[in-house]
Formats: structure tokens, sequence, C-alpha cells
């Protein structure tokens, strides 16, 4: 099995989140790549089996704009039966982020594989084992 995680961070939370999924996706026995946003391509996670993209909650409750977004938008026309887990974390708000990207990723066609995990802040107790667990769902 083939996963690529995929992420944007600013304060590192989503990053922890990133590493503890591929610590989960490992565990059974996939074959994983991590990457910064900026260093994906497309071909990321159109070669994967199943792929893991993660944002934190930004502004007014969106995706990151100058480098998050543009990827999702080059992404969003090729996801149409890709395997996909959104992640992301958040100090304020009530989700509302990651409800709208879920939203924009069915209309597109991704198949989820669990439902999408929002984390408040880093992970820390039981999120730890949620963002190992989702991992696990490749």
């Amino acid at each position: 099995m083939k996963v690529s995680i995929i992420y944007w961070t600013g304060t590192g939370n989503t990053e922890t989140m990133a590493n503890l999924i591929k610590e989960g996706a490992e565990s059974t026995g996939a074959n994983v790549s991590i990457k910064p946003v900026n260093e994906a391509s497309v071909s990321d996670v159109n070669d994967a089996d199943v792929a893991f993209l993660g944002c934190p909650s930004m502004g007014d409750e969106q995706l990151e704009e100058s480098e998050f977004e543009p990827f999702i938008a080059k992404i969003e026309s090729s996801v149409k039966g890709k395997k996909l887990g959104l992640f992301g974390s958040y100090g304020w708000g009530n989700g509302q982020w990651m409800d709208s990207w879920t939203e924009r990723m069915q209309a597109a066609g991704a198949v989820f594989v669990g439902e999408s995990l929002i984390v408040n802040e880093s992970p820390s107790g039981g999120d730890v084992d949620k963002c190992k667990n989702f991992g696990k769902l490749s």
C-alpha cells in the first residue's frame, strides 16, 4: 500500500499530526511518503493508493491561501475515486473549515477512508492515538 501524506503547518501542530498519521500507516506495513505541501506535486496524490491531506484552520475558518489552497485547486480535478483522509488542527471556531473542505472533496468525487480528523491545538493525550489510528485507515 502506497500512502502519501501532504500537509501545511504554521505552528507545527499539523506537522505533528502528519507524523503521527505516518506512524500509524507504517504500523500496518504501508509505504509512506510525507511532504510539506511546498515540496509536493499532483503526482504525489495520483500515484498513492491513499492520500492524507492536512491543513490547519486559517483566518475565517479556511484553508491556508498561499500554498495549500492552490495545491488543492490543482488536485481537485483528479481526486475522483481517490481514497483521501483529511486532517488539521485549529485553535478557534467549530471546525467549519474542515466541513467545507470535506464537502468540496466529496463533490470532486473523492472517497474518504474515514471521517475527517481535527485536533484542537497540538495533539496530546487521546488525540495522539486518534492520529495514529487515522493513519491505520490506509
